[in-house]
């Protein structure tokens, strides 16, 4: 197909197709490469009457402000939370996770951290050890008693075993049971226990009703400080009297603490994390007992490898697009500008210069044949040819072929007034030939 025929049919044959191909190429860019987030998201919390379980009720909220639904789904802890992460296909988007399951206590198993990341740590939580008259001084005074420490798995559990051992008490020296948080609590009140463990936030209301049961003490451990010296994700904290209400604690109490962690799936769309990220600002920016407004969320002790995502907005927030619009719209200006922008440029540029190369083409081949014109006249002019009838005739013949060729050729309407002068400028050497005769 020769190019007078693309340039007469250019939208049709040209520009058509460049805006198919740009078109499929952004569909594709699109799906593949920069897809859509989920506009759903699943999150493990925890116990029914856990703080983990009034954090993700918050989140639920927030999330909703963003046009993003959170399921909800409840565990057993920590470690259940760990496995739904990494489970293959995964059974959770984000977890709450206490410290102690990441780097700082499983150093040399760094399979146990594949496909997980830290948005943040979000909260500390406390050691919380409760019994009836007397209260605890150690661990070592459990020995032989009947301990609520959660159901086997959970976090609480998990935690309370690595300390016993730690501090060479057998495990089968304590009587287990699986109840924790109200009934953990009742259990204990009835004397069916005779000591509660549990690892949560201060807002939990298992701790808030247990600091408020009378005849109940929260232990006042010895010794705190080589427990977090041989635990990296331990800390020693001072619980003020009435920290947490009035006559909650009655004394002011030394009292361990961990951190809590969000994580997420390593796989989990980048805007996904982003703004479960801001989520957590915004529900863990308060001040608690523990923590001065602002602490929280961060990463200073990062338990898991940390989200690039969530360093981007812990220090700098969402950016401005995610902060002006709604998340799905803000989504969706992003990948017209990262991905239609581009190819409109590009497609435009195309629509332009194919064309215009066409035409190019096309003129210089006129150019061309206005050329040998020109030198068929300076010829003719500077008698730089015989004027006999030989080569005449030459001349006539290469007029009449060049006639021919550009009557012939499909030219488009930009160019018919270019083409018609050119026939009138070789009918003007023809004429100009037909003077010489004779001579």
């Amino acid at each position: 197909m020769n190019s007078a025929t693309l340039y007469r049919h250019r939208w049709l044959m040209i520009r058509l197709p460049v805006a198919l191909v740009a078109a499929a190429l952004a569909g594709l860019a699109w799906i593949w490469l920069y897809p859509m987030p989920d506009a759903r998201l699943t999150i493990s919390s925890g116990q029914p009457d856990g703080a983990y379980r009034l954090f993700a009720d918050r989140y639920a909220q927030a999330f909703a402000r963003h046009g993003i639904a959170l399921t909800i789904e409840t565990s057993n802890g920590s470690q259940q939370n760990l496995e739904r992460l990494r489970h293959s296909p995964a059974q959770a988007d984000l977890a709450f996770v206490q410290g102690g399951f990441g780097w700082s206590s499983q150093p040399g198993q760094p399979d146990r951290f594949d496909g997980v990341q830290t948005l943040a740590s979000v909260d500390i939580e406390g050691l919380w050890l409760f019994s009836r008259d007397p209260a605890l001084t150690s661990l070592a005074a459990l020995a032989g008693l009947h301990v609520a420490a959660g159901p086997q798995g959970s976090g609480h559990r998990v935690l309370f075993q690595r300390l016993l051992s730690q501090q060479r008490i057998g495990l089968d020296e304590i009587r287990w049971s699986p109840l924790s948080g109200a009934a953990a609590r009742d259990a204990l009140v009835r004397h069916d226990v005779d000591a509660v463990f549990m690892v949560a936030s201060s807002q939990a209301p298992g701790v808030r009703a247990l600091l408020a049961t009378p005849g109940v003490h929260l232990a006042m451990l010895q010794r705190t400080a080589a427990l977090s010296e041989r635990n990296g994700f331990l800390e020693t904290r001072l619980l003020p009297q009435d920290g947490l209400g009035q006559n909650l604690p009655a004394a002011d109490t030394p009292l361990l603490t961990t951190p809590t962690h969000l994580l997420a799936r390593e796989d989990l769309n980048p805007a996904l994390q982003r703004m479960a990220t801001a989520v957590a600002m915004e529900v863990h920016g308060q001040a608690g007992p523990f923590h001065r407004a602002g602490d929280f969320p961060n990463l200073r002790r990062s338990d898991f490898p940390a989200s690039a995502q969530a360093r981007q907005v812990l220090g700098g927030g969402l950016n401005r697009l995610e902060r002006v619009l709604p998340f799905w719209w803000a989504q969706v200006v992003q990948r017209l500008l990262v991905i239609c922008v581009p190819l409109l440029l590009v497609a435009g540029l195309l629509f332009l210069f194919i064309p215009a190369l066409l035409r190019v083409r096309l003129e210089s081949r006129m150019t061309r044949w206005y050329g040998e014109l020109r030198f068929i006249e300076h010829d003719l002019a500077h008698h730089n040819v015989d004027i006999g009838g030989i080569e005449l005739s030459r001349i006539n013949t290469r007029l009449r072929k060049m006639e021919a060729a550009i009557a012939t050729m499909p030219l488009p309407k930009e160019l018919a007034q270019r083409w018609h002068t050119l026939l009138q400028h070789v009918d003007f050497v023809r004429r100009r030939l037909r003077s010489y005769r004779g001579r």
